[in-house]
């Protein structure tokens, strides 16, 4: 592929996924929008980021048209049965979430990428607790009640992602949370998040673009993730770990990342947003990679910084193949 024969950005990112030659390394970042629940208006702010100010590869929908269920709400165990079957058609909520997918998808047509971001089961469980250490003992002194809940939720966004692929997503970028040892331990993982994690999954088989987002700060479960099928790992690699270097050695997934997100790409300096890019795609060789944050950086990154960076993704230089 050369350089100037340049790919749309499906191919671009396709090819970095499928570890083929690219005619640049794809590149996107994110933050929040607050979109107040509109589908129409999560659209607007999604591609005017995305694509109008930042020409990025990838179109994310980020998750703030959240779960219909009220935060922080249960304070009793039985509370958690009032998680109830939601009817996907129905809901105005998916349903809003859906049709941001098609209003964007009828603006880019194939030639971008478009994921929706879904939190995990145990993440939307979490939200809906009091406060973490309460749900954590409702683990502890109901398990079945919360693996009943757990259940539910999982069944909701598996027929929800199913929906959101049949709307013209290439995938789901779906993000882990309690797969930290700072969270819980491992076990507990194994039982209350996985089992629940791999039922939303099979919701996006038919996707080619799924990104796992294996998030925390420190202590991350991060070879327990390694076996899920989704095509590419995404992770804070400069703040949590491991490191590109470390991941590439552990799996041939595309990896994602390079930029930490609390630094240089969201106060500057230029050329610190551009040592870091350099470095990811030495650790990397450029190939199955897609530069990007760790994690959302701060709503209110100075845009200066974002732009500085897609600037000089235009002429970093992938490493010639050894």
């Amino acid at each position: 592929m050369h350089s100037h024969e340049q790919m749309t950005k499906t191919e671009r990112v396709m090819a970095a996924v499928h570890g083929d030659e690219v005619d640049r390394v794809p590149v996107c970042f994110w933050h929040h929008f607050k979109p107040e629940g509109s589908g129409r208006l999560m659209a607007e702010a999604t591609y005017n980021f995305f694509d109008a100010e930042f020409d990025l590869d990838i179109l994310k929908i980020m998750p703030d048209l959240p779960y219909p269920f009220p935060r922080k709400s249960i304070h009793h165990a039985e509370d958690w049965r009032l998680i109830e079957p939601i009817d996907a058609e129905r809901s105005r909520f998916f349903n809003q979430r859906v049709s941001a997918i098609q209003a964007l998808r009828a603006v880019v047509g194939d030639e971008t990428p478009i994921i929706m971001t879904v939190f995990n089961p145990l993440c939307e469980a979490m939200n809906f607790a009091s406060d973490r250490d309460a749900f954590l003992n409702y683990m502890e002194e109901h398990p079945a009640i919360i693996h009943e809940a757990l259940s539910t939720i999982a069944e909701n966004l598996r027929s929800h992602v199913q929906q959101c692929i049949d709307a013209g997503a290439d995938g789901i970028f779906f993000a882990l949370q309690g797969v930290t040892t700072s969270y819980m331990t491992r076990e507990q993982y194994r039982e209350f998040g996985r089992p629940y994690d791999l039922m939303v999954l099979q919701g996006v088989l038919d996707g080619w673009l799924n990104i796992l987002h294996v998030h925390g700060d420190d202590n991350l479960m991060f070879d327990d993730a390694l076996d899920y099928p989704v095509q590419v790992l995404s992770w804070s690699d400069r703040l949590a770990g491991p490191s590109l270097r470390e991941a590439r050695a552990k799996t041939s997934k595309c990896l994602m990342g390079g930029w930490h997100e609390f630094g240089p790409l969201s106060n500057g300096p230029v050329d610190k947003i551009r040592e870091e890019a350099v470095d990811a795609l030495k650790q990397t060789g450029g190939r199955k990679f897609i530069l990007a944050n760790g994690c959302s950086v701060p709503d209110d990154t100075d845009h200066a910084w974002l732009t500085e960076a897609r600037k000089l993704v235009e002429d970093l230089e992938i490493p010639a193949n050894d």
